[in-house]
């Protein structure tokens, strides 16, 4: 029995440099990593993601691939990509999922868990 499984781990970083609170620009970057564990190897098709700031605006982003591939990964095998996104607020979450066609023709998708994008707290 075929298993349709991927596992997705995220890490959010604040980028100050490319940010501008004055004029409520908040520029954050994600690494995603795709690791397929399951035992059909699967292709990334598309995705889609539900941004949404601290006001609760939202945005929701549809689009081929990620970063402008299509990756088909095997059994094991995994995918990291970087990319980014900017909020009017200094704080948000992405939550979304990925589209995959399975080297058998199974088509599924995968939940990207929700994450959220905030500036790093200072300690005092």
């Amino acid at each position: 029995m075929p298993v349709y499984d991927f596992a997705i781990t995220v890490r959010t970083q604040y980028l100050p440099e490319q940010s501008h609170p004055d004029r409520t620009q908040h520029v954050f970057t994600y690494t995603i990593t795709i690791k397929n564990t399951g035992t059909v190897a699967a292709q990334l098709i598309s995705r889609h993601w539900v941004i949404t700031d601290a006001n609760n605006q939202v945005q929701e982003v549809r689009g081929l691939g990620v970063v402008g591939h299509q990756p088909l990964l095997q059994p094991g095998e995994q995918f990291e990509y970087t990319s980014g996104t900017q909020l009017e607020t200094a704080q948000g979450s992405m939550v979304g999922e990925y589209f995959f066609v399975a080297e058998d023709g199974h088509r599924f998708e995968v939940k990207i868990p929700e994450f959220v994008l905030s500036l790093p707290r200072a300690l005092h």
